[in-house]
């Protein structure tokens, strides 16, 4: 279990994250492996995984299916105000989101941005 110091040391990085705001990227962009890639994992709230070194992804439980769409709808007015976007799917109860940056073929800071944003939506 987390004390009350750590909870509040990773809420503070979370906000470095939702402070900063989605870039576009050029194709030219190498994607984030190894340690840079681990190092922002380890700012992103409890439950995020890094497939493959490809992308992330999350599941996030509700109470009932209203629930689970207005956090689908939340998430879908921060991608089109972040203009980045993720796979969602939509289930009862449920909401599995995958990020990636599909323009370099793998993750880019602007996917850690994203899922940061998508915790303070929840």
């Amino acid at each position: 279990m987390k004390t009350p110091d750590q909870n509040r040391n990773q809420t503070k990085i979370k906000t470095s994250f939702i402070k900063n705001k989605c870039r576009p990227c050029n194709d030219k962009e190498p994607p984030l492996k190894g340690e840079a890639l681990a190092n922002l994992q380890r700012e992103l709230t409890d439950g995020w995984k890094v497939i493959g070194e490809h992308h992330l992804e999350k599941e996030y439980s509700f109470k009932n299916f209203k629930e689970a769409l207005d956090f689908t709808n939340r998430v879908g007015a921060i991608a089109e105000e972040e203009g980045h976007h993720p796979d969602i799917s939509l289930s009862w109860g449920k909401v599995k989101l995958q990020l990636w940056t599909h323009k370099i073929g793998g993750l880019s800071e602007n996917d850690f941005i994203l899922a940061a944003k998508a915790d303070a939506a929840r």
